[in-house]
């Protein structure tokens, strides 16, 4: 028999490169938007339609194995839209001796899954999301999360207790992540098993994390289903813009600009660091561009140490010169020149 192929990036609207990530994303969506239960009775077959291809193509893109194959088909479904199933992979026969001949989805849906999936991949077991796999392999672990936490650097350096608001989902009350309820659509996760779910957590951030360091929130990501735990959430550090400092690594850099005089003479300078000011002795003869170091003024680094913070000093003449320090400078010029 020949059947049409079935694409099924197209039918979710992501990418063939798309992560399962987004494939998930981009499901939920495209479920939620074809819930059969939210179209007026002139458009419900239409959606039911819609739907259990979208429900198709989301048991396909989210097995690993299953997108695999149906990515090896290549350039085959290039030459034509329709298979010749071989005579070993009769897979109507298989669909149809395995009870859903006469059409439904676990739970109550009509219709099954098309010739073209039971072609090609024997006719697995229908339902929403991953809960129908769930109640065959048993318990199954939430899914970690990931998300993001912007910190100021005099937070991420002292470190700090804040308070976050998480989006994220759980499993449906109404089905218990079946998408199925009374065999029918559950109505109030839209037959994807899942429902939005916003939580405010108090994150204690430990002093010293760095941009793109991971905070992990144990057992506060994506619900477990038949009686799992819970999946952990990881905050990913970013670090906003300091006016003053720079990080480096574990090294702190800031510049400190300074008289023509002081580089010449030396002098002590205030110089802010993230314990407070301090006192920073200049050297007689510095030039522009010279970096002094602050020993153990930096982030935490390795092996209980700190970095160091790096002063980079700027000559700079002072724009608001008495006539006494305009004639100094004249003095020390022809003094320079007489020399030469």
């Amino acid at each position: 028999m020949s059947v049409k192929f079935q694409d099924y990036y197209e039918l979710l609207g992501v990418d063939r490169s798309a992560t399962e990530k987004e494939i998930k994303a981009a499901y939920r969506k495209m479920a939620r938007k074809w819930h059969p239960d939210l179209h007026p009775a002139n458009e419900k077959k239409e959606a039911e339609e819609k739907f259990k291809r979208i429900n198709e193509a989301y048991e396909v893109l989210k097995d690993p194995e299953k997108r695999t194959r149906y990515d090896r088909l290549g350039s085959r479904w290039k030459n034509g839209q329709d298979f010749q199933a071989p005579p070993d992979m009769d897979g109507v026969r298989f669909y149809r001796s395995n009870g859903f001949g006469t059409g439904g989805f676990e739970g109550g849906f009509e219709g099954g899954f098309s010739d073209f999936f039971n072609m090609f991949f024997g006719g697995g077991a229908p339902g929403a999301g991953r809960s129908a796999h769930s109640a065959r392999r048993g318990p199954v672990r939430g899914e970690d999360l990931e998300s993001e936490i912007e910190l100021t650097l005099e937070e991420a350096y002292q470190g700090v207790t804040r308070s976050i608001r998480v989006s994220g989902s759980s499993v449906c009350p109404g089905c218990g992540g079946s998408g199925t309820k009374d065999r029918s659509f559950c109505p109030q996760c839209g037959g994807t098993g899942a429902v939005a779910d916003e939580k405010t957590l108090e994150v204690k951030v430990p002093a010293g994390v760095k941009e793109g360091s991971r905070i992990r929130l144990k057992e506060q990501g994506g619900s477990g289903l038949g009686g799992a735990q819970k999946g952990d959430l990881f905050l990913k550090v970013r670090l906003r813009p300091h006016p003053v400092f720079k990080l480096k690594g574990s090294d702190i850099e800031v510049d400190a600009v300074i008289r023509p005089d002081q580089a010449v003479i030396g002098d002590r300078i205030p110089v802010k660091t993230l314990d407070g000011q301090v006192n920073l002795k200049v050297p007689p003869g510095s030039r522009s561009g010279n970096k002094l170091r602050l020993r153990g003024k930096g982030f935490s680094a390795k092996n209980n140490t700190r970095g160091d913070q790096y002063v980079r000093l700027i000559i700079d003449t002072p724009a608001d010169l008495s006539e006494r320090e305009k004639e100094l400078y004249k003095q020390l010029h022809e003094l320079r020149k007489g020399g030469e």
